[in-house]
């Protein structure tokens, strides 16, 4: 009586039986436990909206406490926002001098922000990216 000789199949149960017996030897996989951001990744888009969201909420932050500030300066200190300065009162020289440039810083502070969160972002992706290409070369 011969036998037809078949391939031998395991199933994934009975490979994990023979790996952990000890019967098969795997090392480790030399992957980073943190997946590699793309710059196109929806990883890399990810982290940069929510760091770009925290500096909207503190410049949106500034902008209406300087906004909703001033009244509430003239409803609580009315005798402090009266105080003549160079002819104008207090209340009128921040509002029509003050503000506008505080604005302005605002704006240049996001701005500025908002490129170096873009930047360092890209930095680190490139250096991730760079670090993996080393990785594979030895």
């Amino acid at each position: 009586e011969s036998r037809e000789m078949r391939p031998m199949h395991f199933g994934l149960k009975n490979a994990v039986c023979i790996s952990q017996a000890g019967l098969i030897k795997t090392r480790p996989m030399s992957i980073s436990q943190q997946p590699r951001k793309d710059i196109h990744g929806e990883a890399f888009l990810q982290e940069l909206m929510r760091r770009q969201l925290k500096l909207s909420v503190t410049c949106a932050t500034a902008f209406l406490l300087a906004l909703l500030g001033l009244p509430l300066l003239n409803y609580m200190l009315p005798e402090l926002m009266a105080v003549r300065i160079g002819g104008f009162t207090l209340s009128w020289l921040m509002l029509g001098v003050l503000f506008f440039p505080l604005v302005w810083i605002i704006s240049f502070y996001f701005i500025r922000r908002s490129i170096a969160l873009e930047e360092a972002e890209v930095r680190e992706v490139m250096d991730q990216s760079s670090g993996a290409t080393s990785d594979n070369h030895r």
